[in-house]
Parts: structure tokens; sequence; C-alpha cells
């Protein structure tokens, strides 16, 4: 379950290091910046770089080692921030109960989440404010640029995970709104009262808690302004094309679980259901071809197609029943961006 702002005193006992940097402003600033660290160290200078280059200036970072196996290499990175930042450690939790213990420490009346691979644009914080108080919303999030993996790069999170409309419960479970955690500020407020990310989950407790916010009737927006560039690689928290759609799966498979779904919210989610599990198989279809596997991706694809319907779909199952040689060549050749973010270029034959 969610952990609650009241459990904030057992939260901040599992804190193994925790240093208040001697820069750090004594008064109560009006943002607090959460940072989880876990395996980032080679990204955490143009991370934090990007912070101490905002324009709006009142705000506190609080970075937060959740056990990370480079830690060593990490505080050496952080040293010449030492002294700008609040940093706590915590034994390997997972980013639901690193985010916490940071939102415990929090000082500010607006959180604002930023993952350690992440890059915010110098007016983001400036910007996201004022969309949050011009418009009296309680959360907003904006869009972002993608880089890293040649799949996406170049692209805006918008253009690959639309937002539309207003979100709601039914927005959210229908992806006409997607949220990007590191483009996000709520107030903190929120959480005090609605809880914190559920420790139980591991790679879609954001999406859980920006749904029991929504459910519980905050004022959510978003802004299409692109005010951040969000990383995109195969082994961050976002993981490769087949393990989130399983985590797709998963974020609605628990919020039926731990929340009573309105009939409307009922019909999108068994929609949306299908949608992903389709989307599965086509992930593990193309998987299994990059990686030679053809008997498996012929299964895959057929299985998708279901749902889908489509007759391409029925052709390229033919292609690997009879030419699967011939269908990964094709592959490579036609969507070489997509390969290459399947199978790294290390393990290309």
């Amino acid at each position: 379950m969610e952990e609650r702002y009241s459990d904030c005193s057992n939260i901040k006992e599992r804190l193994t290091i925790y240093r208040v940097g001697k820069n750090v402003c004594a008064d109560a600033p009006k943002i607090s910046v959460i940072i989880p660290a876990y395996n980032i160290t080679p990204f955490i200078t143009e991370t934090l770089d990007s912070v101490f280059a905002q324009t709006y200036k009142n705000f506190e970072v609080i970075l937060v080692n959740d056990g990370s196996p480079d830690t060593a290499e990490l505080e050496t990175a952080l040293e010449p921030y030492f002294d700008k930042i609040i940093y706590a450690k915590q034994e390997n939790l997972g980013a639901s109960e690193a985010r916490n213990a940071a939102i415990c420490l929090a000082r500010g009346e607006i959180l604002a989440f930023l993952d350690g691979d992440d890059v915010w644009f110098p007016n983001f914080l400036e910007a996201q404010l004022n969309h949050l108080e011009k418009n009296n919303f309680e959360m907003i999030y904006c869009d972002a640029l993608i880089f890293g993996e040649l799949l996406f790069a170049g692209k805006t999170y918008m253009q690959t995970a639309p937002s539309s409309d207003e979100v709601t419960p039914v927005s959210l479970i229908s992806t006409d709104c997607n949220v990007i955690t590191s483009g996000t500020i709520l107030k903190k407020d929120l959480v005090i009262e609605f809880g914190m990310f559920d420790k139980e989950l591991r790679g879609m407790e954001d999406f859980d808690l920006w749904f029991r916010l929504a459910k519980n009737g905050a004022r959510i927006g978003y802004q299409r302004a692109v005010l951040l560039k969000y990383r995109m690689r195969p082994n961050s928290l976002s993981g490769t094309n087949v393990e989130r759609a399983k985590r797709e799966i998963y974020a609605l498979d628990v919020i039926r679980l731990k929340y009573e779904l309105s009939k409307t919210e009922q019909i999108i989610w068994e929609k949306r259901r299908a949608i992903y599990e389709a989307s599965l198989e086509m992930e593990k279809c193309k998987s299994c071809l990059a990686t030679g596997d053809f008997k498996q991706a012929q299964k895959h694809i057929t299985e998708a197609n279901k749902y889908y319907k489509k007759p391409k779909f029925t052709i390229i199952a033919g292609l690997l029943r009879f030419s699967p040689k011939l269908t990964l060549h094709l592959f490579k050749k036609l969507r070489p961006a997509e390969f290459s973010f399947i199978v790294p270029n290390n393990l290309q034959k």
C-alpha cells in the first residue's frame, strides 16, 4: 500500500545517511525538487546542472540514493554539489520509497519530480509554477523532448503519448492523458491528504498516484510547452518495450484491485486492457524476431492479430513461417531504429 505522510517519522529512520549542504537555505523554499538516484551516475551532473540553471531560484534539491550499487562513483560525482543539496541514502527499496523519503524531508509547498537522468530546460520551474497558479491547478505536467535512444529521439513525449481534454480517471485509463513524471509538479498538500507513492509497486507507482489523486478530485492540468528532455534508454527505469507493455497491463490490473471503478471507468478499462494485451504480443513478436526466435515471433503476431485483425499482420505471420530470415532482413532494413532499440549495437550480428 501507499505510505502515508503521517509515517514520515518511521520513513526517516530508514535513512542511513542524511546531510544538508551548508549553502542550503535555512528558510523553507517554495519548491522542493525530488530526485531518486539508482545507477544514474553518468547522467547526474547534467541533471543537477539543469536544476541549478533554473530561472526560478526559490527551491531546494533533495537527492535520495536508493542503495545504488555505484554509490562510490555517485558520491564522487556529487562532490561539487554537496554544499547545495540535501543528500540522503537508504538501502535499495525502490523508487517509490526513495521518493517518499524525499517527500518527508521536503520543506516546500510544491513538489517537483525529476529522474536522475532527465534534464530540465532553464525555464521549467518558472513556467510550470506560473501555469499551476494562473489556472488554479493542484498538479500539472508538461511536454518533453525525447533524447538518448534513436527510436524516438527528436520527437516529443506528447507525440508518442498524447494528452488531450481534461485529466480525469477516465482519461488516464484510456491514455487520452499521459503524465510524464519528470515534467510534474504538484502541491504537497495532495500527498499529505491522499497518500504518497505505493511502496509495493515498482515501475507504475507514479501512474497509481496520479490516478488516486484524480479519483479524489484533484485539479490536474498540463501544458504543451516542451520544458525538459526525457532520456530513453533500455536499461532505465522505463526499460524495454516488452517491459513497458507488461507494466501497462500491470498498472491497469492494480487500479482495478485498489479502487472502485465507476461503470464508465470499467468499460474504458476493459477496452484498454484488450489493447495492451495485443500490444504486448506485438512487442514480444518484435523482440523474438530481432533475436532470431522465429517460431515464437510467429506465435506472438498471430495472437496479436486476433485483436488487430489486419491483413498486413497475417502476411507477416506467413513470411515468418515460410521465410523467417527474409522477414528479419526486412525488419532490419525497414525499421533500423526500432531494431537497434530492441537489440543493442554490441549484440547485433
